[in-house]
């Protein structure tokens, strides 16, 4: 007798349900609140693991679907109310459900491993089960043109509105500065006392006093300087992580036609990030929390010697106006220095990625030249840079130096005429010379200022680029498409293209057809498969999918059901077997070897030592050209709906890739 575990069952991946339990309870539980939506269009875009999708990426998933959604404790069941069902409960083993009703001592639930079967269960059984923690979930309000809105959109919100959300703990780091601040002024005070009480008194007991209280205030300093940092560097690690995340979410949503033309120019964009991250995690906040605190110190002084605070008073507006009047020129050089190195980083990205084109062509010397310049042209920018910073820096230490020598020449007028002592003028030069410390910094600060400002203006342009899903539209919920295509009266250009890659093209392909485009080179054979999977939108005229416009259905859905291959197929670094399940990490072998065969991919590492972890090297250079669409084939036939055929190759489909999708 056949043993059941040799026994072959055929099971097409179709059939096979990888996705993770909780990502299906938050489609269930959009369509019970009358927001549908697949699964692939809630997962699209988030970086999930291979392993389970969290709670925290169930947050930002509902956003998707129009929900406002949020984590709980409720350690019983009885504690849920019923005006907040439907719900999600998390339970043990990694598995959910979603909570429809209580009544009667019976739970109505939907299974997501039944395909959102409703079933009526024991409340005590599902207690068991139940690890204590639910999501729950509500409609955000949709307004429509009848409620326009009022209120004018923040500029930067994406960037000022993250850090808003830590203002709590930036609120510590401001009442850390109050208290090391405070505590400044007691070695310029201890230092007074012993000069002017201490040492003409020989008050030895005194002394001791004063030290000891000294020694503990600066203990203190000490805790709360280490405080400080803990914060920023807290909340500056949190910002951190949040932005950078936007940027990258806010890039791969762009709408293709919103692209920059320039690969390296946006790369330079994003590595400007870097100067950004300096301003809100270094010491440039810091220094900027610690500037008022200026006047809180000349206050010190003009108690302890009177008008000799007019000094270092004078000295603030001064130093800070020459550091605000070099900002003018500061800015046009940073300016033009990030033009500058984005035209570097682009010519450096584009040599590296032609590194073969260029030596095929004898290039080297123009390439070389173009480097050379743009190198020379940056350096020269940033050299006068370097220099304004600079002197803005050393006008602001001169400054700190002549009013310490001002401090005491003024001091000593004020000794002779008995208006203060000799302890006073000391804590007077100490005093000074804590004040204006913060003005040393800020020469330093400005330029900071200056360049987190150019790469904020920089980034911002990305998050204001068109993204293909909109927080005001509402998708169609389509998870299945039959695969009727049709373009009526489509035309369309490249961006910064003048001629038309399509001119008033209609045609209909009608499903299960199987339809090969022919023509010569630039008719827009590549622009039409774009065109229908959503990359680009026309210009004029309608792309439908089973009648309805592309537009409006979710990006997510529509890949989901059409194959597209690139004619330039890009692989990632990595192994055959990572691009093959670049955009399906969940699947098992058994589908990845079915996978290969109908794409070919057999052929080529059947024979190979490696097999399956053969490196294909950087954008997939280590392969051929059709070894590379090989690959590229039979990853996209792990993301569409695969027809019988596909998954059994014919005799045919083994010599050759064959793939069988719905549309094309």
């Amino acid at each position: 007798m056949e043993d059941a575990s040799d026994k072959d069952w055929a099971i097409a991946p179709s059939s096979v349900d990888f996705e993770d339990p909780l990502v299906r309870s938050l489609s269930l539980l959009a369509g019970l609140l009358q927001r549908p939506i697949s699964v692939e269009a809630l997962k699209a875009g988030l970086p999930h693991a291979q392993e389970a999708f969290t709670p925290e990426l169930a947050v930002r998933a509902a956003e998707r679907a129009g929900l406002s959604a949020r984590v709980v404790r409720r350690p019983r069941l009885s504690k849920i109310l019923p005006v907040t069902l439907p719900c999600i409960l998390l339970l043990n083993g990694g598995n959910c459900c979603v909570l429809n009703e209580l009544a009667n001592g019976q739970a109505d639930v939907l299974l997501p491993e039944a395909g959102g079967t409703a079933k009526s269960v024991d409340i005590q059984a599902l207690q068991e089960q139940f690890t204590g923690y639910a999501i729950f979930a509500r409609t955000e309000a949709r307004f429509d043109d009848r409620a326009p809105e009022r209120k004018l959109a923040e500029p930067r919100a994406w960037f000022w509105g993250t850090l808003a959300q830590f203002w709590p703990i930036y609120s510590h780091v401001v009442l850390a500065s109050l208290l090391i601040n405070c505590f400044a002024i007691a070695s310029p005070l201890f230092i007074m006392n012993v000069y002017d009480r201490v040492v003409p008194n020989q008050a030895i007991e005194t002394l001791w006093v004063l030290a000891i209280g000294v020694l503990t205030v600066f203990g203190f300093e000490f805790v709360m300087r280490n405080l400080r940092t803990y914060f920023v560097d807290i909340a500056g690690k949190n910002a951190d992580v949040i932005i950078a995340s936007r940027l990258l979410e806010q890039l791969m949503s762009t709408r293709l036609d919103a692209k920059p033309a320039s690969t390296g120019a946006m790369a330079n964009n994003l590595r400007e990030f870097e100067s950004l991250r300096e301003f809100f995690t270094s010491g440039t906040l810091v220094a900027l929390v610690d500037l008022p605190f200026i006047f809180l110190f000349i206050g010190v002084i003009y108690i302890v010697a009177g008008p000799v605070a007019f000094v270092p008073l004078a000295m603030v507006p001064l130093v800070i106006c020459v550091g605000l009047f070099l900002q003018y020129p500061l800015r046009s050089l940073m300016e033009k220095g990030q033009r500058e190195a984005s035209q570097k980083h682009a010519l450096l990205v584009e040599t590296i990625d032609g590194l073969e084109t260029i030596k095929a062509t004898a290039a080297e010397g123009r390439v070389q030249r173009s480097w050379e310049r743009f190198v020379g042209l940056s350096a020269e920018s940033s050299g006068k840079a370097r220099f304004i910073s600079g002197l803005a820096t050393t006008f602001a230490q001169i400054a700190i130096q002549m009013s310490t020598v001002i401090v005491i020449v003024f001091g000593v007028y004020q000794i002779a005429e008995g208006n203060i002592t000799m302890g006073a003028l000391i804590a007077a030069t100490i005093l000074t010379g804590r004040a204006l410390a913060p003005l040393g910094a800020v020469a330093a600060m400005l330029t900071r200022l200056q360049q987190s400002r150019v790469a904020l203006k920089s980034l911002d342009e990305l998050m204001k680029a068109p993204v293909e899903r909109s927080q005001n539209k509402r998708f169609l919920h389509r998870p299945r498409l039959s695969g009727q295509v049709e373009f009526k009266q489509v035309t369309f250009s490249y961006p910064g293209q003048e001629t038309k890659a399509l001119d008033n093209l209609t045609f209909k392909i009608k499903p299960g057809e199987r339809v090969g485009m022919l023509g010569r080179i630039g008719s827009g054979k590549s622009t039409v498969s774009r065109m229908m999977v959503g990359l680009y939108e026309p210009m004029e005229g309608a792309v439908l999918m089973d009648g309805t416009d592309i537009r409006q259905v979710d990006p997510a859905d529509l890949r989901r059901n059409i194959g597209y291959v690139s004619q330039d197929n890009y692989l990632f670094f990595g192994s055959v077997r990572d691009n093959i399940c670049f955009g399906a990490p969940h699947v098992d072998d058994e589908t990845i070897l079915r996978a290969a065969e109908v794409a070919g991919v057999s052929d080529f590492l059947r024979t190979h030592p490696l097999g399956f972890d053969l490196p294909v090297g950087e954008r997939g250079m280590a392969l051929s050209g059709g070894q590379r669409q090989s690959v590229a084939i039979a990853s996209i036939s792990l993301l569409i709906a695969p027809s019988r055929s596909t998954m059994r190759p014919s005799g045919a489909s083994k010599r050759r890739p064959n793939p069988s999708t719905k549309a094309v």
